[in-house]
């Protein structure tokens, strides 16, 4: 265990304790291993070949591009920011034990919702399950990290804006009003932490996937195969959540046009001691389902909108 295990970070606090926490465990085993701050997207030399190898995420790619450069040997990520199909030689390694999924609604004060509000969100996802359910509300753009994004909410004149829970709570910035928006599905794989290593570095891999919990990984494997299948490379407003309860996985997955208007959802269920036979390939089925029940001339719409 002589080699010093290098974890990529970028220098947001959420994903400084993030980083934190995969060091922490690892060192628990007997490891050796360092944090490595790595600059911004704008302050390296990207190749063209690295985008052409598949590094699609704008909170994933920074790090994708230090380990293939061989700056860093691991990764930690918000496992809802990783795009489905990771870069050419990077694999994901492990998945930690899942955090609170939910997302939540921060306010100011009391809210009467029969009224017109102003709610903050930079996700599709949040936004169309908001008007779903309020279309008289109006929903404005909101980015930056946690912190940046609490600020802004103060700042401005908003009722509220939502975040997910896990991310405050890690960070101990999980103000007292908030309230939990328990019919809002969360993004696939939310509140779950991820580690990726090199596919040839067999002592990181071999390192990290003692840290791997197997529900964890199991549930968000679904939910991102879901993703996956739905999306088709296009962004688009979905919500997945797979939980085991009581031995048997119980899935809902969902999808809204930008808009809000419309929504398709699905809901089904299996025997944990079916794993075997169902699990592997639950999400893309549920997925294909959802698809030929209207889902593909509404991810049609969502592309021709966004273009």
């Amino acid at each position: 265990m002589d080699k010093v295990i290098r974890i990529g970070t970028r220098d947001s606090e959420l994903a400084l304790w993030q980083a934190n926490t995969v060091k922490f465990q690892l060192e628990k085993l007997g490891y050796k291993t360092e944090l490595v701050p790595v600059k911004s997207t704008g302050d390296l030399i990207l190749d063209k070949p690295l985008y052409e190898m598949g590094i699609t995420g704008i909170f994933t790619k920074t790090l994708d591009v230090a380990m293939l450069n061989g700056t860093v040997d691991i990764a930690v990520h918000s496992m809802k920011d990783v795009p489905t199909a990771l870069p050419i030689g990077i694999v994901q390694t492990a998945v930690l034990q899942r955090a609170n999924y939910s997302d939540i609604l921060v306010t100011k004060g009391e809210i009467d919702y029969t009224k017109s509000c102003t709610i903050a969100t930079g996700s599709l996802r949040r936004k169309a399950q908001w008007l779903h359910r309020y279309p008289h509300h109006t929903v404005v753009d909101l980015r930056g990290n946690v912190n940046t994004r609490l600020q802004k909410l103060s700042d401005n004149d908003w009722q509220g804006a939502i975040f997910a829970k896990a991310g405050l709570e890690r960070i101990n910035v999980l103000p007292k009003n908030h309230e939990v928006l328990d019919w809002m599905l969360p993004a696939p794989a939310q509140g779950a932490m991820v580690i990726v290593a090199l596919e040839k570095d067999d002592f990181c891999k071999e390192a990290t996937v003692k840290l791997n919990d197997n529900a964890a990984e199991m549930c968000t494997t679904i939910e991102r195969m879901f993703l996956k299948t739905l999306e088709g490379g296009c962004t688009a407003p979905i919500g997945a959540l797979a939980e085991i309860v009581e031995n048997k996985l119980q899935f809902k997955g969902c999808l809204f046009s930008l808009d809000g208007a419309q929504k398709l959802e699905i809901a089904r269920s299996f025997s944990m001691s079916d794993y075997h036979n169902e699990a592997h390939n639950f999400g893309a089925e549920t997925a294909s389902e959802l698809l030929n029940n209207g889902g593909a001339d509404l991810m049609k719409e969502i592309k021709e909108e966004m273009n």
